[in-house]
């Protein structure tokens, strides 16, 4: 496994909203029919091969290609966490991505066996997955608030391209109270799956990781944060009924609606330690409230 520096100074990934590639500019109206400009974030198909099969065609803001096609192959259990992957082959102006193993490879029958999910961008999980959930054993763990309300401040006044031209969702990897990996895209099971391919290929350990999202905490992230062997999931936004459940079978960590002071946690809550004095936590700015903040207390 790779090792992570001791107390990274910085990201080791982050956004970087003045990249041209993923947002644009346009004119149009607003409601008092004076002419404005805006950005928009730019989707881009992105055709995924595993060898000499054709596997899925995602649309996604077209950042870190490899990354997304190793860990979307591993999220639905197409790549096993030790195969050998011998290249990863990016054609941009064929949008297409091919993951070369050195295992002979054959998913015919598990193609036709998907489960559609509620991830934005119409995400996917394979029959199979939700099996596999009972064959992952999480690590023991702990969570300080301390961490907990340092990550979310710090992921929040984080320039990105939710920020610039919002329409996105972003993920955030982080070890103690420092976010490592911050990707964003049209839709968060994209963001999940570059994040799990950054760690399948430089290596790096899940075990003491904090897994971040802006989006709900659904079945999807549940499974696919267990299948990652990340133990905790922090949200910023709430929860669904089937995602609590799985995460209380899986024993992972389950915190949303971390918000400024507040947060709620629905399962593993025995992980989370309070050391953290609310009187030093300040309240979030309005200013970086995501969409859906105001209707999900």
């Amino acid at each position: 496994m790779a090792r992570i520096p001791a107390k990274p100074k910085d990201y080791l990934i982050k956004p970087d909203p003045a990249d041209k590639r993923l947002s644009e500019r346009v004119i149009g109206i607003d409601q008092t029919g004076a002419e404005v400009e805006t950005a928009v974030v730019v989707e881009r198909a992105l055709t995924i091969f595993l060898n000499s099969q054709e596997i899925v065609t995602a649309m996604t803001i077209g950042d870190y290609p490899e990354y997304l096609a190793i860990g979307y192959l591993l999220n639905q259990h197409m790549l096993l966490p030790d195969d050998t992957i011998t290249a990863v082959d990016y054609d941009e102006d064929l949008a297409v991505v091919v993951v070369r193993t050195k295992r002979k490879t054959n998913y015919e029958k598990k193609l036709k066996k998907k489960v559609q999910t509620s991830g934005c961008a119409q995400g996917t999980v394979f029959g199979d997955l939700m099996e596999a959930l009972e064959e992952v054993k999480l690590p023991s763990a702990e969570l300080r608030t301390s961490w907990l309300y340092a990550l979310t401040s710090k992921i929040n006044t984080t320039p990105s391209l939710y920020l610039e031209a919002g329409a996105i969702h972003g993920c955030v990897l982080a070890q103690g109270d420092q976010p490592l990996v911050y990707m964003e895209d049209v839709g968060r099971h994209n963001a999940v799956d570059k994040i799990a391919g950054w760690m399948f290929k430089h290596r790096v350990r899940p075990d003491d990781k904090i897994f971040y999202t802006t989006g709900r905490l659904t079945s999807e992230m549940v499974i696919k944060t267990v299948r990652m062997g990340i133990p905790i999931l922090v949200s910023r936004s709430g929860f669904t009924a089937w995602g609590v459940e799985l995460a209380r079978k899986a024993n992972l960590t389950l915190v949303g609606r971390a918000r400024g002071k507040r947060f709620v946690a629905l399962a593993g809550a025995e992980r989370i330690v309070f050391d953290q004095d609310l009187a030093f936590v300040e309240e979030e700015s309005s200013k970086h409230r995501r969409k859906a903040a105001a209707h999900d207390d």
